[in-house]
């Protein structure tokens, strides 16, 4: 974990031994507090931690540097199965886990043999990666941290207090819900507590009863308006079928379904069991219509998702449309059940819905224009969505819908899934669509639980306030913020407490712990408080809960519940007053990920809890990092943990390794030959603050200093703009790249020697970049001579009149530079001497009133312009000039003031004239500089070509 920089060791080190980063109130300076997720201790701190975290700290770093009074906290996750998990895998004797823990995250043995109590795991991965954050160089107010769970004894008191105060708002409720469940943990399973499936929950189908000789065949459906159009069943025939009791009906469904069954429905018992060989060839009556259809053989039925019964609506669904074609071509695989091929041929699709866009038979359509082999073909799984996403959201029940044509699917599908139900040939069936595997080890399945606490998101009044919240924040990218919306629309009450794992128990059921996602979800509040606790000014014990409604609602007299629990007053009003400085979050860095569950809880527990103006003011979301273009995992050997590449390339390496590889919501790449080329650059740069600090600088300004300044000023607004909305691979391109572009253009413009601009400007790069390597910046300061942090130092501001100028004319002779070398390469001669041929000054004012023109009204009149010409200037010349000079000044303006343009213009032929010598050696040849003769061009007619800034080339 050591940096192979000393460089980097030494400012860890100060960084730490003088406090740099404790923040405490400060009403003369605005404030921003930053938060970052708190990683689970389950393992250690790898470099998609480090993506999202160097992205808050940049933020945190940018900020100070513009005045700003910043609080970024730590803390530590231990909450949940994620830990304990690995205990119960190491007692079963897991050999693969332990290869994992030694070779990967490099446990030494005397820690493992503690491993099989998960304190002792969060506890050796806690200070394993509290030394990894301080080496890589996190802004951190440490006296600020704390960890989860009931071992942790204030913060235990803060969930205890949200969760009290939750109940008492009607927030929490105890219900019967279906959630995903884990049958090893006897608890719920939360996204965190996962190691398979996170995002996955319960999918509620409609088990439709087909009647049979006493027996009912229970189809799982998602859509059972669809029972119009049945034309047969589906079993697998190689499989056994339980018969289970449900409500008084002995129902037919496949082993996994009954057990999942009887996790959902009280008093369901199996009642014997029959071969899916021995129900093909019978027949059943559909519900509601009446009709009788036959059972049939299918291979694409799954046993274990569903209840291994299909019933088939070949003209809206293709598997089923596949299926019975199969039959058709091949109807020997009937003969084996005593069916003759009559039975099949006479199955037609029955087409139940319109929809526009796609045909009267979807499915039959789709099947067969996209060439579809058979029922197995993989291709079928994106014809069923598509079919289903389309009827669901435009179609209408046809005519043989009876009382239901003309109605949309979307409405039909809840009409008959109460008429089922009503009827007793329906009731609903929960299941997973995707794999989940609990912490644990185990798969789950999906338990209605009875006596269960949930989270009210369901709730519309509290829906409409995290909506308000959302549209208030600053959501970065900006189009996460529909995301956001989506979520609150669709998320249900949430499972908030399960039966085992570590955490805090609920305040008022203590048979519940408060699930992962559930107890991180309002902490922030307690780091504007917890130095108080850390420090021994307050005990865990006073923490009672009116001590903390008071601070963090502000409710009760302060004095009345100070004395009764023995805490100095102005102590307790204090804490309130931090609470207050420091509240709200201004911006909370996340991944993408933790929108769909983490981030929208945030939300709505604060919106629950505090007053509007401590809803949370900002975030910023962000991709998940891929190693070498592919998703990381310790199993495929491309984890990378911080600890590995501070050793390997250093922190600041490590981290532009990340912050330069991706923007918004796109997930970053940690390419390592990515990052063994920014360790380059940043020793390059620092060679360059070593260079300016030994060398003797001309005192002279040229114009090169100049545009060095400005370019300076330049790249700072880049840099600006871009934090200021959390573009951190733009601001740290800006910093690193366009500021080393900057320095070398400079050192040629002033053929090798340095001016008087040059430590000013390598001063204020070790600012700009201080935010995205921070050492780096620390060791440029101190190689200039500077004392103290640049982590405390101010932004740079470049003052000066005329720099926007400087950088017009620039431009211009980076143009004429770049036009002279392109006809050289096509000419493949080298030129003697140029002749470098100005617009004329007595057509200045034309010019300057075409510019003028474009800047009102986006393009110039080009007749009213020629006519202002000498009658001397053929008009055909002077109409390609106007035109020519009108798209220049389109693109000039976009990058550059009116006024900048306007004077640069003034001062084109001075400029070209000061810069003769540098002209000289980029062009390798005698420079003249001239003006134009419009009434008398040469030979070649060069002099037709130059317009300001775009001067034209005579080359001989």
């Amino acid at each position: 974990m050591r940096s192979p920089y000393d460089y980097e060791r030494y400012w860890a080190e100060r960084y730490e031994r003088e406090k740099v980063f404790e923040a405490d109130p400060d009403p003369s300076r605005p404030k921003v507090l930053i938060t970052f997720p708190y990683s689970y201790q389950n393992g250690p701190l790898h470099v998609g931690h480090l993506y999202t975290a160097s992205r808050a700290d940049a933020y945190a770093r940018y900020k100070r540097l513009k005045g700003h009074n910043v609080l970024f906290p730590w803390a530590w996750h231990w909450t949940g199965e994620a830990v304990a998990g690995i205990s119960d895998r190491l007692r079963k004797g897991d050999e693969r886990l332990l290869r994992i823990l030694r070779e990967v995250d490099g446990v030494p043995e005397e820690a493992l043999a503690r491993f099989v109590d998960p304190v002792e795991v969060c506890r050796h991965y806690t200070s394993e990666n509290r030394e990894v954050v301080k080496a890589i160089g996190f802004s951190v107010d440490w006296r600020r941290e704390f960890y989860t769970t009931d071992l942790h004894p204030y913060y235990s008191k803060f969930v205890r207090w949200q969760y009290l105060t939750l109940e008492r708002l009607g927030r929490v409720r105890r219900g019967s819900h279906p959630v995903v469940w884990c049958p090893k943990c006897q608890s719920p399973t939360g996204d965190h507590d996962r190691m398979v499936g996170e995002g996955v929950g319960p999918t509620e189908f409609t088990a439709v009863l087909f009647e049979l000789d006493g027996l009912y065949l229970a189809a799982a459906t998602l859509r059972p308006e669809t029972i119009y159009g049945t034309t047969n069943v589906w079993v697998r025939p190689d499989v056994e079928y339980a018969v289970v009791e449900v409500d008084g009906k002995r129902v037919v469904v496949s082993r996994e379904a009954a057990f999942k069954l009887s996790e959902q429905i009280e008093g369901v018992r199996e009642d014997g069991s029959i071969r899916g060989r021995d129900l093909i060839g019978k027949w059943v009556r559909v519900p509601i219509t009446g009709a009788r259809v036959p059972v049939l053989p299918a291979e694409f039925v799954r046993t274990d998702l569903g209840t291994g019964v299909v019933y088939s609506v070949p003209a809206h669904a293709p598997y089923d449309y596949a299926a019975l074609r199969d039959l058709k071509r091949a109807p020997s695989r009937l003969e084996a059940f005593g069916i003759g091929r009559e039975v099949v041929e006479g199955l037609e699709p029955i087409p139940i819905a319109v929809t526009e866009g796609l045909g009267r038979m979807p499915a039959v359509e789709l099947v067969e224009s996209r060439g579809i082999r058979d029922q197995n073909d993989p291709a079928l799984e994106e014809l069923t969505s598509f079919v289903y996403s389309e009827e669901f959201y435009k179609g209408r029940m046809n005519e043989r819908c009876g009382d239901l044509a003309g109605v949309p699917v979307r409405e039909a599908r809840d009409l008959i899934k109460e008429r089922l139900r009503s009827m007793g040939l329906g009731f609903p069936f929960y299941d997973l669509t995707e794999k989940v595997v609990c912490r644990s080890g185990d798969e789950c399945i999906v338990k209605v639980v009875r006596d269960q606490w949930f989270l009210a998101y369901s709730d519309e009044d509290w829906k409409e306030m995290a909506r308000e919240c959302v549209r208030s924040m600053n959501v970065f990218p900006e189009g996460v913020r529909q995301w956001f919306l989506n979520v609150v629309d669709w998320l249900r009450d949430w499972p908030c407490a399960r039966k085992t794992g570590l955490g805090t128990r609920l305040p008022f059921d203590e048979e519940w712990i408060v699930e992962t996602l559930s107890d991180s979800t309002v902490y922030m509040a307690l780091y504007t408080i917890s130095h108080y606790v850390n420090s021994g000014q307050v005990s865990p014990e006073q923490l009672t809960y009116e001590v903390l409604d008071y601070v963090f609602r502000g409710e009760g007299d302060p004095e009345l519940i100070a004395r009764s629990v023995g805490l100095d007053p102005e102590t307790l009003k204090r804490m309130r007053r931090e609470f207050e400085y420091w509240y709200p979050v201004d911006i909370r860095f996340s991944a993408k990920d933790l929108v769909p569950n983490h981030l929208t809880f945030f939300v709505f527990q604060h919106v629950a809890l505090f007053d509007r103006s401590k809803w949370p003011r900002g975030v910023s979301v962000n991709g998940i990092v891929r190693v070498e273009g592919e998703e990381m995992h310790k199993t495929r050997g491309n984890f990378i943990p911080i600890k590995l590449a501070i050793s390997k390339y250093g922190a600041d390496a490590s981290r532009l390794g990340l912050l330069l590889a991706a923007e918004d919501m796109d997930d970053p790449d940690w390419k390592e030959k990515n990052v063994i080329e920014y360790r380059k650059t940043l020793d390059n740069v620092l060679r360059i603050a070593q260079e300016v600090s030994s060398a003797v600088a001309d005192s002279e300004a040229r114009n090169a200093d100049r545009w060095l300044m400005a370019e300076l000023r330049r790249i700072l607004k880049v840099i600006e703009d871009a934090m200021e909305v959390t573009k951190t691979r733009t601001a740290a391109n800006a910093a690193v790249f366009l500021m080393l572009n900057a320095w070398r253009r400079y050192v040629r413009r002033r053929g090798g020697s340095i001016g008087p601009a040059a430590r000013d400007f390598v001063r204020a790069w070790a600012v700009a970049l201080s935010p995205f390597a921070p050492y780096t910046a620390e060791e440029m300061n101190r190689v200039l001579g500077g004392s103290g942090f640049v982590a405390k130092a101010s932004w740079p501001e470049v003052e000066g009149d005329g720099l926007e100028k400087v950088l017009v004319m620039e431009e211009a002779l980076d143009s004429l530079v770049e036009d002279v070398k392109s006809i050289v390469r096509v000419t493949g001669n080298q030129p003697k001497s140029v002749k470098v041929l100005v617009a004329p000054r007595t057509f200045t004012w034309i010019y300057v009133g075409i510019l003028e023109e474009v800047a009102a009204k986006g393009s110039a009149d080009v007749g009213r312009w020629v006519r202002s010409f000498p009658q001397e200037v053929e008009r055909g010349a002077a109409a390609n000039l106007v035109r020519r000079f009108a798209e220049l000044a389109r693109a000039l303006l976009q990058r550059h003031p009116l006024d900048a343009i306007r004077t640069a213009i003034a001062d084109e032929k001075t400029l070209y004239e000061e810069e003769v010598e540098y002209l000289r050696r980029e062009l390798g040849c005698e420079v003249v500089v001239t003006e134009a003769d419009y009434a008398h061009p040469d030979p070649m007619r060069k002099a037709l070509q130059a317009i300001p800034l775009r001067p034209g080339v005579l080359v001989s």
